[in-house]
């Protein structure tokens, strides 16, 4: 049986108060991308709606630019 872990996660970005999510960071990215190479929903990364929005659209561009895989290998 897993461990439950009740604690709400806290938005990364309105904590480090960033406005914009630049597509070219592939390195912040990354970090809201699986193995597989899906987008981590919002229970999971911890990210406030907005930021989670701003996060995925990112993502798909930086796809359609190459800059990220659509699916690993």
């Amino acid at each position: 049986m897993k461990p439950v872990d009740n604690s709400k996660k806290v938005c990364y970005f309105c904590s480090n108060d960033i406005k914009t999510i630049d597509y070219k960071n592939v390195i912040l990215l990354r970090k809201y991308i699986n193995t597989v190479g899906k987008i981590l929903p919002r229970k999971k990364t911890g990210n406030c709606s907005k930021h989670q929005r701003m996060v995925s659209k990112a993502i798909k561009r930086a796809r359609i630019i190459s800059l990220l895989p659509f699916v690993a290998k």
